[in-house]
């Protein structure tokens, strides 16, 4: 099997399952189309990149590839830009509910099935100093909404409803049913 991304933290996942896996790194763009819902436009990256992926595989193998954004009153918050705009995106989920929406599609035998899982994060209220160092860190600037749930900006998350691995970039359950469902796994 074949993952088709340079995330550090969808190899750590896709490694629980217990699947031996090659890495292929397509270079899809990720631009949202005028009027495209949140909703469908992760899912269509996650495809969008699961077929670049195929496309660049040297063994005809399953691809499996992912994409998260997160959303806040229905504004898809990328990654950040620089330091000002990754500033202000983390003003903006300070004390509030937002929705991480993680989807996977896996390209095998000619075919592409997805899935798109959806959770609820809340923030607890951040300070100026809080936001500051964290920017400081490094590690929001390749985030996206500007933190990492699973590294120092999990201490701004005082709740979550749904899965914690999809927000961290692979949901384990729903991607192993997938991979159950195109016979890549054993049910």
């Amino acid at each position: 099997m074949y993952l088709a991304s340079s995330s550090p933290r969808r190899r750590e996942l896709l490694t629980q399952l217990g699947l031996p896996f090659a890495l292929v790194l397509p270079q899809v763009e990720e631009c949202r189309r005028a009027d495209e819902p949140p909703e469908d436009y992760v899912e269509r990256l996650a495809r969008d990149k699961a077929w670049a992926g195929a496309a660049m595989a040297s063994q005809p193998l399953p691809v499996l590839a992912g994409d998260t954004i997160v959303v806040l009153e229905g504004e898809v918050l990328e990654k950040p830009r620089h330091r000002e705009h990754g500033l202000a995106m983390l003003r903006r989920l300070s004390g509030r509910n937002h929705r991480v929406m993680t989807a996977m599609a896996l390209v095998w035998n000619d075919r592409c099935l997805s899935l798109r899982v959806e959770t609820e994060v809340t923030f607890r209220v951040l300070s100026e100093a809080d936001i500051d160092a964290y920017w400081a860190t490094g590690e929001p600037a390749d985030k996206a909404g500007g933190y990492g749930i699973q590294g120092l900006g999990g201490r701004f998350v005082s709740r979550i409803n749904g899965s914690y691995s999809a927000v961290v970039g692979l949901p384990l359950v729903e991607t192993e049913a997938l991979l159950q469902q195109a016979g890549v796994l054993p049910d």
